[in-house]
């Protein structure tokens, strides 16, 4: 990809997440809670006005920066494009989250082609946090500054701390597996939502672990991540910007050591 072309990428994904910023914000911890709808039967899966908002002024930008680029978004679905490019966009990883109040959603951005993004975004509205990789960076702001990312070197499970985001993870048997792993670490946390992505590209922890993911869940930290020297897959070491289970993590030592635990427990 060309330099001006990736730099116009990067340019664009900072006003989309601007943009997203003044959209969901004024929504944020509002007084008497946030209305939510219900997007599911099986179980409650919220979209909220803040959501819809958020994805409108996202596509509103690239409606004026890049209209050749395809979209596809979380609450607007697929827009075709003819660049070859598609944005793939989150307005709110973390919906619960954001209608309890915490500060551990995000808006999420990624571009690329079909062999899975490019460069992607990582946003925290409400702590002024934004983590970005790809095209040669990696980099965070925030409350601290600008900062490079970049992975941990953890080796070992007994030294690894794992997160995920519902401590039921998928299935029954994807839950086992996932408690396979979780029983040789550290630590174990729960309920981030993208945010413990993010951490694993600032280098705070080494791995999440998730099932039942979309593309737009999964594609931004993909960029993030690998750019900040991680890796991320399916359950079997498989390409996983599509969708489905996902393992992230700081490297590839700690990536094998929880791989070598889940793959024989799930089938492909």
């Amino acid at each position: 990809m060309a330099k001006e072309t990736s730099q116009d990428i990067i340019e664009t994904a900072h006003a989309m997440a601007d943009a997203a910023r003044g959209a969901i914000l004024p929504h944020f911890r509002a007084a008497g809670g946030l209305a939510a709808e219900n997007k599911e039967v099986a179980r409650f899966d919220p979209v909220t006005v803040a959501d819809r908002a958020a994805e409108q002024a996202m596509r509103a930008v690239l409606a004026d920066r890049r209209p050749d680029d395809a979209i596809l978004g979380e609450e607007y679905g697929l827009k075709d494009g003819t660049s070859g490019l598609t944005w793939v966009l989150d307005p709110i990883d973390g919906t619960r989250g954001f209608m309890s109040g915490t500060p551990t959603w995000g808006v999420l951005i990624a571009v690329g082609g079909a062999d899975g993004p490019d460069f992607g975004m990582i946003d925290q509205p409400y702590t002024g946090e934004r983590f970005w990789g790809g095209f040669g960076t990696a980099t965070s702001t925030g409350p601290l500054g600008q900062r490079p990312l970049a992975t941990r070197a953890t080796a070992t499970l007994d030294e690894a701390i794992l997160f995920t985001t519902f401590p039921e993870v998928g299935t029954p048997d994807e839950g086992a597996a996932f408690r396979a792993v979780a029983d040789r670490v550290k630590l174990v946390r729960y309920g981030m939502d993208c945010y413990a992505y993010a951490l694993i590209a600032a280098g705070q922890i080494d791995l999440v672990i998730e099932a039942g993911l979309h593309a737009y869940d999964i594609q931004a930290p993909i960029a993030v991540i690998e750019a900040a020297g991680g890796i991320v897959t399916d359950w079997h070491g498989n390409p996983v910007h599509a969708g489905g289970r996902a393992l992230a993590a700081a490297n590839p030592e700690i990536h094998r050591a929880a791989l070598d635990i889940l793959a024989p427990l799930v089938a492909e």
